[in-house]
């Protein structure tokens, strides 16, 4: 095929293999997952044009939930209607799920033995330096003023000094952005988008001004279907596990919990963190601080969205409360993770499969909302607060009674130099702590 040769139609087994493929190399957070599928779909195959890919991107930006995931199953939509659309996000989530669900088994079962000590040990300070790095790379963002730096700071007292849940900064920060961008609109019109559409890769399969498919055409009828099922969907497996262990059961808890959860991820994943914590460490009990810090650690490591954390929390949750007695402790975390996976990731779907169509109905862009601008902002805070809890539990394992760890200090300030100075990639510098700390957790009995 040659770069002025409009590609072939692409048959359904072809795409089910890249989206296979996808799933197993997506490392990078969204960032690096969204410059993986620009090169493969836009640039090398060209599957669709780059001013298709980046009008599906801005929508995908502007709903809860992981958006590098969601742009797969929107241009797996595009091009082979919902099973194309259902097939491509489930495949960017099941290699994820099935890695966490044997490295969550491997943490519990020989978290202790001091290999595996040794490398959490050296990955914790790491992790923290990555959270404070998140912070300040939404933040420059998104904070292009001083109103919006004032959303953040509220919302990081807000959750920091007076608990406030996550959920209700959100609401807040909405309904200041609404009431701004009415009175304000300055304020909140910060641009932001995704670069220029006016690069040219030859003629794509799905092109600037290709007709959109009928599939893809917007009925109120097939809406109204497609809501109908996903509502369908979360309400059957629900009753079925109240059914099964009533309202009051973990894995009810964990559906019903991670359901709102998927609603609140503004911002990505580190955005929903602190509610992840403040539900599932500090209200339900399911697994540690510390356990949570290790949880995000293996979420970094692995590919996939890095909400799939959420697995991690649910293995731990299911293993630990033993969902499904003592002698079944791996399959009751499995299922455990499980559920908490499709409860996180179903909105994800519904928004496409229903969106979808709304928003091939106009290739006009589509703008990030005053409400929205303000929710980034008090995100920055959010997810600052985060950072300093983190850096609290790693540096004061004991608490601030305790012992100062001089050498996780260390490790971290190393970790953020690394990221902030030399732009270290996030894989590279998992390793190099993970090797720190291998090496001070077995050298420490030699030396004392």
């Amino acid at each position: 095929m040659t770069p002025t040769e409009k590609p072939l139609a692409v048959p359904f087994a072809e795409a089910f293999w890249f989206w296979l493929k996808l799933g197993f190399i997506s490392f990078g957070g969204p960032a690096g997952q969204i410059a993986i599928m620009h090169t493969e779909l836009v640039e090398r195959r060209r599957w669709i044009s780059e001013k298709r890919f980046l009008h599906a991107l801005n929508y995908c930006m502007v709903l809860p939930g992981p958006e590098a995931q969601q742009l797969a199953t929107y241009i797996g939509w595009l091009m082979h209607r919902t099973w194309g659309g259902i097939v491509a996000g489930a495949l960017f989530v099941l290699p994820s799920l099935f890695i966490l669900v044997g490295l969550s088994w491997v943490y519990l079962v020989y978290g202790d033995v001091p290999v595996v000590a040794g490398i959490f040990y050296g990955i914790k300070p790491a992790v923290t330096a990555l959270v404070l790095h998140a912070a300040h790379r939404i933040g420059t963002r998104a904070l292009k003023n001083n109103w919006l730096w004032g959303i953040a700071a509220l919302a990081f007292v807000a959750i920091f000094a007076f608990d406030v849940p996550f959920p209700a900064i959100v609401l807040a920060a909405a309904l200041i952005g609404h009431l701004g961008g009415r009175h304000a609109p300055q304020v909140f019109v910060v641009g932001g988008g995704h670069g220029s559409a006016n690069k040219g890769y030859g003629p794509a399969l799905i092109d600037d001004d290709t007709p959109t498919p009928g599939h893809a055409l917007f009925s109120r009828a097939r809406f109204a279907q497609v809501v109908l099922v996903g509502l369908a969907l979360w309400g059957g497996v629900m009753a079925a596990l109240v059914a099964q262990y009533g309202v009051a059961g973990t894995l009810t808890q964990m559906a019903w919990f991670f359901t709102k959860a998927a609603l609140m991820t503004f911002g990505g994943a580190y955005a929903v963190l602190p509610y992840v914590y403040q539900g599932a460490v500090e209200q339900h009990q399911w697994l540690s601080g510390a356990q949570m810090i290790d949880g995000l650690a293996l979420g970094e490591t692995t590919p996939g969205p890095l909400i799939m954390v959420v697995a991690f929390v649910g293995f731990v949750g299911g293993w630990l409360k033993q969902v499904f007695g003592p002698e079944a402790l791996f399959l009751g975390g499995a299922a455990a993770a499980t559920v908490v996976t499709f409860f996180t990731f179903l909105p994800s779907f519904l928004f496409i499969l229903a969106g979808g169509p709304l928003v091939e109905s106009t290739h006009g862009n589509l703008k990030f909302t005053a409400p929205l601008t303000a929710i980034t902002a008090a995100v920055v805070g959010v997810i600052l607060n985060l950072a300093l809890f983190f850096a609290y539990h790693v540096l004061w394992p004991q608490g601030f009674g305790g012992h100062f760890d001089g050498v996780s200090a260390l490790i971290a300030v190393a970790a953020a130099v690394a990221l902030f100075r030399f732009k270290v990639g996030v894989l590279p510098l998992l390793a190099g702590c993970a090797l720190v700390g291998l090496a001070v957790t077995l050298l420490r009995p030699l030396v004392v």
